[in-house]
Parts: C-alpha cells; structure tokens; sequence
C-alpha cells in the first residue's frame, strides 16, 4: 500500500463515519478557548470544562484576570494539573494580552507563541478552531494515531509529525483531520491496549496490519 492509498483510506473513513470534527473544549470566546487549551495539556477536557465553568464566571476576560493575579488564579484551578505552573502562565499571558494586544486574542501563529504558556500545539488549535486555518495541532493522540496507522514514518518529534501530515492532507480538510485523529486516539486508539478489533481503521492501519501478519 502507498502512502497516498494509505491517506486517502483513512481520510475517507473518517469522513463517511459522522465523527464530530470539533473541539470538545466549553468555550464562548477567543479568550475562553485559549486559557481551556492552556489549561488542557496534560488535563483531560472533561476536567478544564469543570475548572472552566467557574473559573470563566469569576475572570471572564483578560483584564479581569490580569487585576486577580497569580495567587486567586491558582486557587480557581487548583484541580486541574500542573496548577502553580498553569497559573503562571495565565497570569503572564493576560498581562500580554492587555498591555500588547488591546485585550483580545491574536490572530497569528507568532504572536500566540509570545505568550507564556502557548506552544506551537496551543497555537495551531487557535488558528484551526477560530480562524479555519490549516493548521495542525499535534498532541499526544495525534503523535500516537499518525505513527500506529502509517501516516507518518520516523517522526520523532509533534513537529515531524506535523510536517508530514500536512504534506499529505488537504487543506480543506486539515481542521477536521486534526479533530478526528485525536478523538479516534481518545475513543479507540488509546495509549494502552488499543480496541483494534472495534476499529474501522484494520484495512488502512500499519499497526494492525503488522499484528494480523499482513
């Protein structure tokens, strides 16, 4: 099978399958979107959404947040992991977003990256959820998912991996996949033990392919 035959497969499953193609994160606004995926690495959404709901209600901007400081931050997510550090971040990143940006979000892969907290990853969701763009964020799922199916081949690092998805996907299609490929890490392709017998994936995925002796 080619890499392109190995693409297209996978590509059209997903999009005959009716899988959502959007985030799972609770959010009203550019703002509330960017500080529930700074608080998500290593979190699960289903936590943030929980954190998220107060948290919003008490600082619902980055003004408000900037006033509170670090010390009332901490203690509206004291649940969530990482906490003291997270906590640094948004008290930073509101500080930025204030002073440098009028309060509002940017729209550009640097100027988010020049905020405390924002990695590539939390960039390119921003850029992809907000903005349509073909961006496309590599967390631990779609690190996981694009090795196991044969998406990507020797990518050690999100960045590899990032590169040779977006040499193979369409555009178009870059802000769904990116959606797909970590939901299908969180519901059947998990870390450990991955549900390959319920898998829509069998014909397409080098991993079970190699288990199945093909």
């Amino acid at each position: 099978m080619t890499i392109k035959e190995r693409y297209a497969g996978v590509l059209r499953y997903f999009e005959e399958s009716g899988m959502e193609a959007e985030t799972e994160l609770i959010y009203r606004n550019p703002f509330e979107l960017l500080v529930a995926v700074v608080l998500s690495a290593q979190c699960t959404d289903k936590r943030v959404n929980m954190v998220s709901r107060t948290l919003f209600a008490r600082l619902p901007d980055a003004a408000t947040m900037l006033s509170a400081g670090e010390e009332i931050i901490r203690g509206l997510i004291a649940s969530i992991s990482y906490p003291n550090a997270k906590a640094r971040h948004l008290a930073g990143l509101a500080e930025i977003l204030v002073n440098r940006f009028g309060g509002e979000v940017p729209s550009t892969r640097e100027d988010l990256m020049a905020l405390p907290g924002v990695g590539r990853k939390t960039a390119n969701v921003i850029l992809s959820v907000l903005h349509g763009e073909a961006a496309m964020a590599v967390d631990t799922h779609v690190f996981r998912v694009s090795a196991r199916l044969g998406l990507t081949r020797g990518a050690k690092t999100p960045l590899a991996t990032e590169v040779q998805l977006m040499r193979h996907i369409p555009e178009s299609l870059v802000p769904k996949a990116h959606h797909w490929l970590i939901l299908h890490g969180r519901r059947v392709c998990v870390a450990r033990n991955p549900r390959c017998a319920d898998c829509g994936l069998q014909d397409w995925c080098s991993y079970y392919g190699k288990k199945a002796g093909r």
